[in-house]
């Protein structure tokens, strides 16, 4: 099981999205957790560097956790998202790191992006918070 933690983060319903270099797939920002580091130090921390922007984890909020087939690993590899809601930041968003491309998606973009994506996308748009 490979561990992760996201931001939602919506804007006129879309929610943003990175593309990594050399990835074919579009993926929520955030990342897997190092030994130790709890949900909110593991987001604040990946978002700083793969967006350029510092969430207040004061502003942090729990909005759900998926689960799907690991996109680009062997059969039988899952992995869980914890996402999180963060209203609060400073900065603006822009690629660093690995990611080669910010995107705002609606979900048309449903094909385009990881098998756990697209149950948070189904999610999303179900709690019409996602536009078509």
């Amino acid at each position: 099981m490979i561990d992760k933690v996201a931001w939602l983060h919506l804007h006129q319903g879309q929610v943003l999205s990175t593309r990594s270099r050399g990835k074919d797939r579009y993926y929520l920002p955030g990342g897997k957790r190092e030994p130790g580091e709890t949900d909110a130090q593991t987001l604040v921390r990946e978002i700083e560097e793969e967006l350029t922007v510092a969430l207040d984890p004061a502003s942090l909020a729990y909005a759900g956790t998926f689960e799907a087939p690991a996109h680009g690993h062997p059969a039988g590899v899952r992995v869980r998202m914890t996402c999180y809601w963060a209203p609060r930041y400073t900065g603006t968003v822009q690629p660093a790191a690995e990611i080669a491309e910010v995107a705002w998606l609606t979900y048309r973009h449903r094909p385009q992006v990881s098998a756990v994506d697209q149950s948070i996308f189904d999610w999303l748009h179900d709690q019409h918070l996602l536009a078509e």
